[in-house]
């Protein structure tokens, strides 16, 4: 009943639902911090709300696994008297994590435009030409769900209209949204880092992605609810080919369909695979993609399923009356990752994140082609992460998984109470 509750609150909302708990400081007692995750259905993306600042600015960031920290846009309109910006000099915390000192030539001072401050550097992958946009490194308070965090909480705060010229800072991302909140593995800024600093908590999180705008995600931060250790799916984080990466790799030792190996040539894998909340669907090499959409079409169409035109950016899709059900699901061919075949370790992709429904008659296999040129083999998007339990610890680089909820919980992270690991 209280999932079904939540559907009727916006997520701003949600984040208001905790606000009796927000006058303390203490880590919660149930051993992690929650964050309600949405899904905006136009640009595919993830979002949670926060407060920052004082008085309290409520606002929506993006998720993004592979950013560095939480940043915002603190335009002309905002302002907190509880800001502190990092100077240059401040050794501790400018050091590693500086993109110069910055100044403000004169113009009013406000978060986001003071001088002699550490530089910070927001990036926005959705933004062509040059993703970057320089702003300041600062102290603040951070409001989250059951917990607020001290003044010392480090995040990048970016005058977006400050230089009117300049490319959109939120272009690209979900409407209203001010900024993106980081999980980078490398960085002492991401929010799991600073909250494990902090609080000296394990740094870990979880996240239990939504797959429909009508429902609530959630992101977990110091522990989780279900009991992950008795989850047989565990995988060491991969050696990046750079080490500073803040991106999350595993190693894919082979794609299975059916239970059958795609052949591969050349150097598609490239060695590791990267998990990206940013990417909507899951990307695969060139020398990937060809063979993997050629060997489902085979078991496809073993399966009566009716190939029917391509619809950009797939390319295999299928008549969806032509496509079965099972357990809720569309009952298509298996997609294996195969992460250590003598442990039995694979990261299963049935129906419910394989295939994707463009409109009421067609369902399309929802991977990319990523061309010759992408340098990484696989990027496993956000569609291949929802409704399954992903637990990223930093604290011994091990990611444990739950496969599909739906198909072997009868369970959705937007409803995971009948959970029972």
């Amino acid at each position: 009943m209280a999932s079904s509750l939540l559907h009727h609150f916006l997520l701003p909302s949600v984040l208001l639902l905790f606000s009796s708990s927000l006058c303390a400081s203490q880590f919660p007692k149930s051993g992690y911090i929650t964050l309600p995750t949405k899904l905006d259905p136009l640009t595919h993306q993830y979002y949670t709300s926060i407060g920052i600042g004082t008085p309290r600015h409520n606002m929506n960031l993006v998720i993004a696994l592979d950013q560095n920290a939480l940043w915002y846009d603190c335009d002309s309109h905002y302002n907190s008297s509880s800001y502190t910006p990092v100077s240059c000099d401040d050794s501790t915390y400018c050091p590693g994590q500086a993109s110069g000192c910055f100044n403000c030539h004169g113009a009013p001072h406000k978060p986001g435009c003071t001088d002699n401050t550490c530089g910070y550097y927001a990036a926005n992958p959705f933004v062509n030409a040059t993703p970057f946009f320089s702003g300041d490194l600062g102290k603040d308070l951070l409001y989250l769900p059951q917990v607020k965090i001290p003044r010392r909480f480090l995040s990048g705060c970016v005058v977006s209209d400050l230089r009117p010229n300049m490319l959109p800072l939120l272009g690209g991302l979900v409407k209203g949204s001010k900024g993106m909140l980081g999980f980078g593995r490398n960085s002492n800024l991401a929010l799991p880092i600073q909250i494990s600093s902090i609080y000296n908590v394990i740094p870990k999180f979880a996240i239990c992605l939504p797959s429909s705008e009508k429902s609530i995600g959630n992101v977990f931060i110091g522990g989780t609810p279900y009991g992950l250790n008795s989850v047989p799916n565990r995988v060491a984080f991969a050696i990046p080919a750079d080490p500073d990466s803040n991106e999350y790799f595993i190693n894919v030792n082979s794609i299975k369909i059916d239970g059958q190996v795609v052949k591969v040539s050349g150097k598609g894998f490239n060695g590791t695979t990267k998990f990206s909340t940013l990417s909507n669907f899951s990307v695969l090499h060139g020398s990937i993609y060809k063979p993997f959409v050629k060997d489902f079409v085979t078991h496809a169409e073993a399966m009566k399923m009716k190939r029917v035109e391509a619809v950009k950016p797939f390319g295999a899709c299928f008549d969806g009356k032509s496509i079965g059900r099972k357990n809720g699901v569309p009952d298509v061919p298996g997609v294996s990752l195969v992460l250590d075949e003598n442990q039995g370790v694979n990261y299963e992709i049935n129906g419910h994140n394989s295939m994707v429904e463009v409109n009421k008659d067609v369902m399309c296999l929802a991977f990319v082609d990523g061309g010759k040129e992408t340098k990484t083999g696989i990027v496993i998007g956000g569609y291949q992460m929802e409704d399954r339990i992903l637990e990223f610890d930093l604290s011994t680089s091990i990611l444990r998984f739950s496969n599909s909820l739906l198909l072997h919980y009868n369970a959705s992270c937007s409803n995971p109470s009948s959970l029972n690991f």
